[in-house]
């Protein structure tokens, strides 16, 4: 293989699979190749965009010779190769969507976690536009807010957004922002927008709270009050889907100790706390002591919910309560061998585990199957439409 970077060169490509991340394989010059804007079983041209030497590269279909039948027509103009980055599958129909990510989230499961289960994505109310209701743009060189390209720095500006809800940044597109500024919308239940501004000075982030600042969301059969950009999801349905199948799962015994990880403001603490009842324990463990701040507040008629500020690791350590139950719902990068070693080692009957991640989902699982816990129940849920992230809720049982 050459050294000399692919980086502008095009290829006619036969598409394969999908791959996690929104793109699909292909090969050229036996050389694997990530390509965006496409769909398996396609003809493309590709122009190599990212190389960075070694196995793989990556490009974006800039024609379609031969169409796939799930494709259609992107809503947006700027879901196209060059474009916005925000967006991954405008270009397949709804189910086709929703297919991939089940086939994504079967491969890391079989490849990462060794479990071999058929997946299926459920949809969520709403259609696939106009949910999103948390959205975070950026300023580009000229003042425009926008939306950076796809692994690049580059700032696509915007007048509109399909996916977020209609008329929530009209306002931010219409005018100048200084470069470089990052500017949160929020929409609440009660259909009240929330914008704040954030920059960079002197090396320290600084916010400017330009209308609201504190939201309303409803889930669970509760008002939520909540620092408006803090933790809640992005698609109004998906609070109470996620909601639902930790009730359904966590099934915690009246009078015991459950235990709620990475909690937020308290949504899955308030179902768990309903099931144990005023005689039995939830102790939800969230570092941000602004969420548990609002989670006291929420949760005040529960106080069978007991709050410990600070990392999941310490908690660990320090819980001395046998829980009957534990639901997580870590970041991104997920939980992780040791969080979930010292889980296992506390040999909870069941753990309700939440990942907006396929890839981590599966490492965490195999950690726990290691430990005698097996996947009994999988749910996935097509939380964030258009682009390449589904949400998951798996119940392990020991």
């Amino acid at each position: 293989m050459s050294d000399e970077s692919w980086v502008g060169r095009t290829f006619e490509l036969e598409v394969g699979a999908v791959a996690h991340g929104g793109h699909c394989v292909a090969r050229a010059q036996n050389r694997v190749v990530f390509v965006r804007h496409a769909l398996p079983g396609e003809l493309v041209t590709a122009e190599v965009t990212e190389d960075k030497g070694g196995s793989f590269c990556r490009a974006d279909a800039t024609a379609v010779l031969r169409a796939a039948p799930e494709r259609v027509e992107p809503p947006c103009p700027v879901a196209v190769p060059g474009g916005c980055g925000g967006c991954d599958w405008q270009h397949a129909s709804p189910q086709a969507q929703r297919e991939l990510k089940a086939t994504v989230v079967q491969e890391q499961l079989s490849r990462l976690g060794g479990i071999e289960r058929e997946v299926a994505v459920e949809e969520l109310p709403g259609g696939m536009l106009g949910w999103r209701s948390r959205v975070r743009v950026v300023a580009g060189a000229d003042g425009r807010a926008g939306l950076r390209m796809h692994r690049s720095h580059r700032v696509i500006p915007l007048s509109g957004c399909p996916i977020s809800v209609p008329g929530d940044l009209d306002e931010v597109f219409a005018r100048k922002w200084r470069p470089g500024s990052e500017i949160e919308v929020t929409h609440d239940d009660e259909a009240r927008g929330h914008v704040r501004e954030l920059n960079v000075v002197r090396g320290k982030q600084q916010a400017r709270q330009l209308k609201g600042g504190r939201a309303m969301q409803r889930a669970v059969g509760r008002d939520w009050r909540l620092a408006a950009h803090g933790f809640w999801q992005g698609h109004p349905a998906a609070a109470e889907a996620l909601a639902a199948a930790v009730r359904d799962w966590a099934k915690p015994p009246v009078g015991s100790v459950a235990w709620d990880f990475y909690a937020g403001v308290g949504l899955f603490a308030s179902v768990l706390a309903t099931a144990v009842g005023p005689d039995g324990t939830v102790f939800a463990v969230e570092s941000d002591r602004h969420a548990v701040t609002d989670g006291e507040t929420n949760l005040a008629d529960l106080p069978q919910v007991r709050w410990c500020i600070g990392r999941v690791e310490r908690a660990l350590r320090e819980l001395t309560d046998q829980p009957s139950v534990v639901v997580l719902d870590p970041p991104r990068k997920g939980a992780g061998r040791a969080v979930v070693e010292a889980i296992a080692g506390r040999f909870p009957e069941r753990v309700v585990y939440v990942a907006c991640d396929p890839a981590a989902l599966a490492r965490d699982l195999a950690t726990f199957a290691e430990h005698g816990y097996r996947l009994t129940e999988l749910r996935a849920f097509d939380a964030f439409p258009m682009t390449h992230h589904v949400e998951c809720v798996a119940l392990l049982s020991r």
